[in-house]
């Protein structure tokens, strides 16, 4: 018996995990994924957007819209990114890459910069014309963290509860 050879491959895999914990996010909206990984292909953190903790998803406004940014979402949500170098625990992310769903914005690039990470491999730049994300750009170029569109051939990646018989 030979290997499987239709196993998908590291990036597809840490992308993977990424879209999957975006899955835990309850913004009806957007839910958006992240996942660190250390230079050997070690799985540091992961995260996703959300609340801090402490704050009730029940209590706090999920709106994208209202009289005050106070009545939105935006003022209250933690980006998956941020979480996810939250999520580190203090491990160190120098050298890691980062897998996002989406491609950060300014105020993540900063954490990202700091935190040592140095590539980000992303799915969606949707708010490309953004000022926010140029600034984003502006920044990892400059402090050259490599920004990288995720090329693959997947459509979709099935998961499956059920296992076969070995």
């Amino acid at each position: 018996m030979t290997k499987r050879l239709d196993y998908i491959s590291w990036d597809d895999y840490f992308m993977g995990v990424a879209l999957l914990s975006a899955k835990r996010s309850k913004d009806p909206s957007s839910q958006i994924g992240c996942c660190i990984v250390s230079p050997d292909n070690i799985i540091v953190s992961v995260g996703y957007n959300g609340f801090p903790w402490g704050c009730s998803d029940d209590e706090f406004p999920w709106q994208r819209n209202g009289n005050s940014a106070y009545e939105t979402k935006y003022p209250y949500v933690v980006h998956s990114e941020l979480n996810a170098i939250l999520n580190a625990n203090g491990r160190p992310l120098k050298n890691c890459r980062m897998y996002c769903s989406l491609f950060p914005c300014n105020e993540c690039a900063k954490a990202i910069i700091q935190s040592g990470i140095k590539e980000i491999y992303y799915l969606s730049d949707k708010y490309h014309e953004s000022e926010l994300y140029a600034a984003s750009r502006k920044m990892l170029k400059a402090a050259n963290v490599k920004a990288i569109p995720l090329k693959t051939s997947l459509k979709t990646l099935t998961l499956s509860y059920e296992i076969k018989d070995v």
